[in-house]
């Protein structure tokens, strides 16, 4: 009598979110000073000052960080980035197979189906995930050396002060543009990875083996990156900005086009 070999075990849901938050905190960490440099760069010339103006490329502005703040600069909002990770990759991809076979109902999985699977665990990682969002985005903007004194001294001490003063409406402000970004990134990757992976296959440029898959998944990303820029600079600003600097979304983006260009939109 033959067994099953314990790879053929399919792994739990708890494996699959473990799994998941695990693995996004590992990445997180690496790759921390690179998102606190887009931060930057994204709110760049929001302030009318010319101490603003500091930073010149992602690289530049990791550098610029480290010499004047210093190197532990860069990880400012860390803690409140491993939280995210915590609940927003491990919900958004633990979850996902198991939302995936209930849109399927048991047959395969057709790209409608991947998307709203995609869409469903997207959605509700970023609405459970984020307050952590908020406190970050505001950990990594904040600066000591110019303008007026950093508005929180640690990740919980921003937890306190934001629901203290902003109330929950401020923990979870700029969910609408986080949520409108997910829609984006979900459908935007899937739809163009499959289109490319079958454009390089029916044309003979490549078999569907892993140089096919590896370059579909890169031209899914920079489009994905691409479409979604606009909707992430403007959640950036929007989740940084103080009570009453903009009364809206839409009233923070049209702020942007006037008085800085289409260009704001793809800063970092």
């Amino acid at each position: 009598m033959v067994g099953h070999a314990a790879t053929d075990v399919p792994p739990t849901m708890a494996v699959k979110i473990f799994s998941a938050g695990v693995a996004a905190c590992v990445a997180d960490i690496i790759t921390f000073p690179l998102d606190t440099a887009k931060v930057r760069l994204q709110i760049q010339g929001e302030c009318l000052t010319s101490s603003a103006f500091r930073y010149k490329g992602v690289l530049g502005t990791i550098i610029t960080l480290a010499k004047t703040e210093g190197p532990v600069k860069l990880y400012s909002g860390l803690p409140a980035g491993l939280q995210r990770q915590i609940s927003f990759a491990s919900l958004r991809i633990g979850l996902y197979d198991t939302v995936q076979e209930f849109f399927t109902t048991g047959k395969e999985a057709s790209l409608g189906s991947k998307i709203s699977a995609g869409l469903t665990t997207g959605g509700v990682a970023v609405f459970i995930g984020q307050p952590t969002e908020v406190v970050k985005v505001r950990l990594q903007a904040q600066s000591h050396l110019h303008g007026p004194k950093p508005r929180y001294t640690g990740t919980y001490n921003a937890y306190r002060i934001i629901a203290t003063t902003e109330g929950l409406t401020g923990l979870w402000k700029g969910t609408t543009p986080n949520l409108t970004r997910n829609v984006i990134i979900n459908c935007t990757e899937l739809v163009t990875y499959d289109l490319m992976k079958e454009a390089l296959v029916k044309n003979k440029l490549l078999a569907d083996d892993v140089p096919c898959h590896f370059v579909s998944a890169v031209v899914a990303g920079f489009c994905t990156t691409v479409l979604s820029s606009p909707v992430d600079v403007v959640k950036t600003r929007f989740v940084n900005s103080s009570p009453g600097q903009y009364t809206s979304v839409p009233n923070c983006a049209m702020m942007m086009l006037t008085r800085e260009g289409p260009s704001a939109f793809f800063k970092g």
